[in-house]
């Protein structure tokens, strides 16, 4: 079957914007061609700096004919009706349609026979409609032409189009088309320099090899490939190591047709800047790369450009264009740095005032102030000196008010740690500068200094307590403030330093830490959630207890519960297991629920705990339908003295023992003996479902004696988890 070539060709595209203008344009031809029964078997799009490229290759030559029937009027319906039939489907008169019976009468039948068009010319009706509509972030209008109405719009101005069509074995046909003057041909041009003149091309694989011939790698995965391999190559050729950067990579793959690899270098007396403003700076102002001394692992005073030439010199000239540019970089980065060190960070604080966090949270000053507070109650929790917990929170965000940061934000933190260091802050006060903002993803490192601890989850947990008093949620796909991010870090940190801690409770000083600061908008937002406003002369203990249920009120209980699953499930957790933990209820210590979902998991992959199990869901299915035949629950205690076999005797007794075991496990926080007491109820429950019938026919009271029985079991596992939520 034919293939289709399409190239669009046009002025430099912004490498942020490729990947996404290649999968859009596949998927917007793709559509299309779906859409008019032209079922292709592989489509493949491509972009390089100055050119958009599909292929779809297995299109049927012509589209499939339809045959459609269409319900006309009812016989002996007025003459306005019938004509408009006939002249919908195109008949003649009423002789060509058929009659249809039915109850309500008879209707005229047309039937429409709609032959398939040649997929040529399919293509040439749908591909400028595409071009057109083609959803560019940014566009523009150019030239001559820009002025008229319906001029095209492209993100750069458009110079050519390339669209053939035809079977592999044959010349391919042009896709004869225009769109704002640009005909479509079979002509396209290599790289600009190197080899700018135009190339005649028939069909994909000519085309990609022919680009090749004209200095254009057209695969970006490709050119990927080639910038590291190369960039490895000569870093270990000078005897360095490459700092890889896959972000960078991405970036400078879109900024080049034929990627040429050089290094250039920079005074030894830059490197006494931070390693990470000389990356930054180099990496954000040239886009190139740094390298390593792979014995010290300290930056060498070299970098690794990209270019997108072969030059005569060698390409002498442009890394010393490139040198130039970077050493003004590097002397001012060097002289922000310098200047920094000249303040402290303590006497930057009171222009926080000046700075509002949110407008209903009040000032960056505000905000520090509570974190302080914070951190201060959370550092003894978490093993951490309150002193350096508190120091830290107050210096933490100190260092956005630097220079350096405001010219590389994505540094703010770790120039923190560099600044108290200089200053002669504590090493745990430092670290915790840096570290307060982490984990900032699934990827990044979590905090495991208690004084770094005990500040990120006081940072997270005002920023949480805050924005929800405030309603400002996240809803669906939304999520501006990053409080799933943040939720997701505080059980990432609680869980990775196995920390157990109750969450309600250090939610509830939260909230009375928003409270005490006079913010009237979170008071009002908690006032809600308690459901009446503060109480003159309550008890702070009477306060926390309503504030927790206040928590519980706003939604903030299952907003966590509904992270730690998701975390758990990205573990490799069972989503079951996961639920029947949670249906327990009053879960709020996050280690806890991962330890027990971990022990019930290897408690039921053993043969223990899946007979045990069959054993529980077979009480609760007996349970469920008597329980609805009768209308009633069998809570309560069975009566001992309706027992009168030895296997409801022995089952009453392994429960209470039992019962009492895993409790005691439980509160222990010792998950796994707990599950090895539930294994003790394995023999009795399979021995009283082989020899006792449950319903017994000739005694009511022995009958519901029985089933309190079967509660009892069902009640015996709820120690460690709800049996019912959990599958087969």
């Amino acid at each position: 079957m034919p293939d289709l070539l399409l190239e669009l060709f046009s002025e430099e595209i912004p490498a942020r914007m490729q990947g996404k203008a290649a999968d859009d344009l596949r998927r917007m031809v793709t559509d299309k061609l779906v859409a008019e029964g032209l079922v292709y078997e592989g489509a493949k799009a491509f972009a390089t700096p100055r050119r958009l490229a599909l292929t779809v290759h297995g299109i049927p030559a012509r589209q499939p004919d339809l045959k459609t029937e269409r319900r006309g009027p009812k016989i002996g319906a007025p003459d306005a009706a019938v004509q408009g039939f006939l002249k919908a489907t195109g008949l003649k008169s009423l002789e060509e349609a058929k009659i249809q019976r039915d109850p309500k009468g008879d209707f005229y039948i047309g039937l429409i026979e709609k032959p398939g068009r040649d997929a040529i010319d399919v293509l040439a009706e749908i591909l400028p409609v595409i071009i057109r509509t083609f959803p560019w972030p940014k566009s523009m209008r150019w030239g001559a032409r820009s002025g008229k109405p319906g001029s095209l719009n492209w993100v750069r101005p458009l110079h050519a189009i390339t669209a053939t069509f035809g079977l592999e074995t044959e010349e391919p046909d042009v896709v004869k088309f225009s769109v704002d003057g640009i005909e479509a041909g079979q002509t396209t041009y290599g790289h600009r320099f190197l080899a700018p003149a135009a190339i005649s091309v028939r069909r994909f694989e000519d085309y990609e090899a022919k680009l090749l011939d004209a200095k254009v790698v057209l695969d970006a995965e490709r050119r990927k490939d080639a910038i590291l391999t190369d960039a490895k190559q000569l870093a270990f050729a000078q005897g360095f190591e490459l700092v890889e950067d896959q972000n960078l990579l991405d970036e400078v793959a879109g900024l080049v047709e034929w990627p040429v690899v050089l290094m250039g270098s920079f005074e030894p007396e830059f490197l006494a800047t931070p390693a990470e403003v000389i990356r930054a700076t180099i990496r954000n102002n040239q886009k190139c790369f740094v390298v390593r001394d792979p014995k010290t692992g300290k930056l060498a005073n070299k970098f690794i450009l990209v270019a997108n030439i072969d030059a005569t010199d060698g390409g002498k000239t442009i890394i010393a264009g490139n040198e130039r540019v970077i050493r003004a970089r590097l002397s001012d980065a060097k002289f922000f740095y310098e200047t920094d060190l000249k303040t402290k960070l303590e006497d930057r604080l009171p222009k926080f005032e000046q700075i509002v966090f949110h407008e209903k949270l009040g000032t960056q000053a505000e905000r520090i102030k509570r974190i302080e507070r914070l951190a201060a109650d959370i550092a003894p929790l978490v093993g951490a000196d309150v002193a350096k917990a508190t120091r830290a929170a107050h210096l933490a965000k100190a260092d956005l008010l630097t220079e350096v940061v405001g010219e590389f934000p994505e540094v703010q933190g770790l120039m923190g740690k560099y600044y108290a260091l200089a200053q002669g802050e504590d090493a745990s006060v430092a670290a915790a500068c840096e570290e307060h903002y982490k984990p900032q993803g699934p990827a990044d490192r979590v905090p495991t200094d208690p004084v770094s601890v005990a500040v990120a989850l006081a940072d997270k947990i005002d920023t949480l307590i805050g924005f929800w008093a405030i309603d400002e949620k996240p809803t669906g796909s939304k999520d501006p403030y990053a409080l799933r991010r943040a939720a997701l870090g505080m059980i990432r940190i609680l869980v990775s330093n196995n920390i157990s801690l109750r969450l309600w409770n250090v939610f509830s000083i939260a909230t009375t830490i928003y409270r005490n600061s006079g913010n009237a908008a979170v008071i009002a937002g908690i006032d809600a959630w308690i459901g009446r406003g503060r109480i003159e002369g309550e008890s702070v203990d009477d306060t926390l207890t309503r504030v927790v249920e206040g928590l519980g009120a706003s939604g903030l209980q299952e907003f966590f519960a509904d992270r730690l699953k998701v975390q758990l499930r990205e573990q490799g957790a069972r989503h079951d297991l996961v639920d029947a933990v949670f249906a327990l209820g009053g879960q709020d210590d996050l280690l806890m629920i991962v330890r027990r979902v971990e022990a019930l998991g290897k408690f039921l992959d053993s043969d223990d705990g899946k007979n045990l199990l069959a054993g529980t869901k077979r009480a609760s299915n007996i349970l469920s339908i008597e329980e609805k035949k009768d209308k009633r629950s069998f809570d309560g205690a069975p009566d001992a003295a309706l027992y009168s076999l030895d296997e409801e005797k022995a089952l009453a007794k392994a429960i209470g023992e039992v019962k009492a075991e895993a409790s005691a496990a439980v509160a222990k926080e010792d998950f796994a003996a707990a599950m090895s007491a539930m294994a003790k109820l394995r023999p009795p429950v399979d021995a009283f479902f082989d020899k006792v019938r449950v319903n017994d026919d000739d005694d009511a009271k022995v009958r519901e004696n029985r089933l309190k029985l079967l509660n009892e079991i069902r009640s015996a596992t709820r120690a460690v988890a709800d049996f019912s939520k959990i599958q087969d």
